[in-house]
């Protein structure tokens, strides 16, 4: 948490939110939290462990920003390459921003199949939704708020990531990508995607594609903020740019985060 609010503050002084998700943690997580005193900091839990994708959900249900930034905090990511996925949006330039791993450049994968996988994934969107993107699961999503809650999200786990960018492709929204760098954990360390997922992802991008059309209305809804079924739609407390951080623990405790602005 102090990464990311340090590196934020120093390059975009703005205010900034940070929302941390306990999904159920059985770790030291509530223990930590509880030492932590920064009125920036807004602390949601959960009963018990309910998933990645509930736990962004949640984060999202709070959120009083603009924008969603996904975030992992298990140190896959780097809180340095926060600030290059906000750049084009601060410029103007885009909307939606993606940070990819560009598989060999500033990457580390400690699984062939993983990497291996990730891009044939990717590839199948591309071609299901005529977009070119390099990394349809990377964690780091810059996504407006109300975009992303006008999206009818159902996943609760790892789907999650699949279902957002196959609705976003869906609805006609091309994502910006800017490389950022990757530290990846392996299973003994707790990585957890396993071949299920994959093929839990290409049912779901199947699903997504062969919505009916008129229930995509892209662009205009998209923008519009409507509530949709389990969020909860949340009053900005004020408006402007805000950097807003969700971190998340998932199964074992496993942490991950968002940051939304």
């Amino acid at each position: 948490m102090q990464a990311i609010t340090e590196v934020l503050a120093a390059d975009y002084p703005c205010e900034m939110e940070l929302i941390v998700v306990d999904d159920g943690s059985t770790d030291a997580t509530s223990s930590l939290l509880a030492h932590v005193d920064d009125p920036r900091v807004t602390v949601y839990c959960h009963a018990e462990n309910r998933g990645k994708g509930a736990a962004l959900l949640s984060a999202v249900s709070i959120a009083s920003g603009t924008y969603i930034l996904p975030f992992d905090a298990d140190l896959e990511y780097s809180p340095e390459d926060i600030t290059r996925v906000i750049y084009p949006v601060l410029k103007g330039r885009c909307e939606v921003v993606y940070g990819a791993r560009i598989f060999g450049f500033n990457t580390v994968y400690h699984s062939y199949r993983y990497a291996v996988g990730n891009r044939f994934l990717t590839r199948l969107a591309n071609i299901l939704f005529n977009a070119y993107l390099s990394d349809i699961h990377t964690c780091l999503k810059l996504i407006p708020l109300a975009m992303f809650r006008s999206l009818n999200l159902g996943e609760a786990g790892f789907g999650l990531d699949t279902e957002i960018t196959a609705l976003l492709l869906k609805a006609g929204v091309r994502p910006f990508e800017v490389p950022v760098s990757y530290y990846s954990r392996s299973h003994d360390e707790g990585k957890k995607i396993s071949w299920r997922d994959a093929v839990s992802c290409i049912a779901i991008l199947l699903k997504v594609r062969l919505l009916n059309s008129r229930r995509m209305q892209a662009a205009p809804a998209l923008c519009a903020g409507t509530d949709q079924p389990g969020v909860v739609m949340a009053e900005p407390r004020q408006k402007g740019w805000r950097a807003v951080r969700s971190l998340s623990a998932t199964d074992e405790g496993q942490p991950n985060a968002a940051v939304t602005s």
